[in-house]
């Protein structure tokens, strides 16, 4: 019977309110501005912070999250050709290193225990021909484990086989983008195609992975989509294996007449990038540590390369990122305090209007809890229709911003939900001020009052 009473009670609040706010449209609305523009604030900035968070996450799967990049420093054209003699002779048997090679990649896997797999990786800018059209690409020399290390999947086909790494066969696995172009409509698989001079079969075409141009430049990530894969012995055997010729290169220094002939040795490198995956990602640091120390020994102590540790360097944008999108909600919960304010200052101003009306409602049996319900669900009408309005701004804004700026924005239901709920206290919080303020009010006074 209780409970029954007390909805008859809401329902009559609730009209008498809606009434009141239909009647007064002009203060209503801009009484509700500082809720509508707190509310699309604030879901807009999560969806933006949704969307950086999306990117690191896929910025992580590319990269591998325990993986060390090892990258080769590229030699200058060796110092000052001006240099005197003596000082070159010294200076090259400094700096003389054999580069990142295939002996470097046994020796990691082989010496340090916390390593899981090495992968190595040659680069090649080149060009592929099928059917008469030619296409830029980047041909990669991979070991099988590459996919492995790069969390990347085959869509079709499969990976190269004992037998075809072993042999050097002419054989590869295309990325989603060369498919398409160099195939439109049909699978590659069993294809032959020509790249630069040598005729490959494609036996594999990976899965298409979305690569943002953020993650091409920060991160050194290639669009895998547009590469072609063959085995890292193929590459060797059949297009370009730099240690021998930098090993020309070398034996013409040797000159036993004069002086040393001061020639750029360029890339030296036998191999253009080693990924290093740790069993356990707490070891990843301490593994850096003793592979650097290592591959230095290896070099002469040359230190002709570079060691990152991707998940590193998107753990500090993630810190930066999330500091930034905390600032960004305080701003908006900021707006949303304002809101509030504009409801409890407007709610005063309705009790010094209504108080002869307070008076007569009061005089004829109503009781400080009808006054306080009354007044109460005029705000929490404002704040929740000021929610909703600001909810459908707030997603309108994510998507303008997407598309005129092409940062990424995902929107939830979760920060939907808590912006409407926080728009709803917000109205009860800064509604209760004024209602008790309005309930008490003594009945005589009040209506007394001009």
């Amino acid at each position: 019977m209780i409970d029954k009473i007390l909805l008859e009670k809401l329902k009559s609040n609730f009209n008498e309110a809606f009434w009141f706010i239909k009647t007064n449209k002009v203060r209503t609305f801009l009484t509700a501005l500082g809720i509508i523009f707190g509310v699309a604030s604030v879901i807009t900035m999560l969806a933006i912070g949704n969307g950086a968070e999306k990117e690191i996450l896929a910025q992580l799967e590319l990269v591998g999250v325990n993986n060390i990049v090892v990258t080769p420093i590229l030699d200058e054209e060796n110092e000052n050709a001006n240099e005197s003699d003596e000082n070159a002779n010294k200076t090259e048997s400094k700096r003389f290193s054999k580069g990142l090679d295939m002996l470097d990649v046994v020796s990691v896997q082989k010496n340090i225990s916390s390593v899981n797999l090495v992968s190595p990786e040659i680069i090649l800018n080149t060009y592929v021909i099928n059917n008469g059209k030619q296409n830029t690409v980047k041909l990669i020399g991979i070991s099988p484990v590459f996919f492995e290390s790069s969390n990347i999947n085959l869509e079709n086909g499969k990976n190269f086989s004992d037998y075809q790494i072993k042999n050097a066969l002419p054989v590869c696995i295309v990325g989603k983008k060369v498919e398409k172009k160099l195939f439109t409509g049909e699978s590659a698989l069993g294809k032959q195609i020509k790249v630069k001079d040598v005729w490959l079969r494609v036996i594999g075409v990976i899965e298409e992975k979305f690569i943002s141009d953020k993650a091409q430049e920060n991160l050194g990530i290639r669009d895998l989509n547009e590469d072609v894969y063959i085995p890292i012995k193929t590459f060797l055997v059949r297009y370009k294996d730099r240690k021998i010729i930098s090993g020309k290169s070398r034996a013409r220094n040797r000159n036993r007449n004069g002086p040393k002939e001061r020639i750029p040795r360029g890339n030296y490198h036998q191999i253009d990038k080693l990924t290093v995956q740790v069993s356990n990602s707490n070891e990843l640091k301490a593994t850096a540590e003793v592979l650097s120390k290592m591959l230095k020994r290896r070099h002469n102590g040359v230190l002709d390369f570079e060691i990152t540790i991707p998940i590193q360097l998107l753990k500090q944008q993630q810190k930066t990122k999330q500091i930034f999108n905390i600032v960004l909600i305080i701003i908006a919960g900021i707006s949303l305090l304002i809101g509030g304010i504009g409801i409890m200052n407007i709610m005063l101003a309705s009790v010094l209007e209504r108080t002869k009306e307070i008076g007569i409602i009061r005089a004829i049996g109503a009781t400080e809890e009808d006054v306080i319900l009354q007044f109460l669900s005029e705000s929490v009408l404002i704040s929740v229709g000021g929610g909703i309005i600001g909810i459908i701004l707030g997603v309108v804004g994510a998507y303008i911003i997407e598309i005129v700026s092409g940062i990424e924005t995902v929107l939830s239901i979760t920060s939907v939900m808590i912006s409407f709920f926080i728009a709803v206290i917000v109205g009860l919080i800064f509604g209760i001020f004024p209602a008790k303020a309005a309930a008490n009010k003594k009945p005589i006074e009040a209506l007394r009052s001009e």
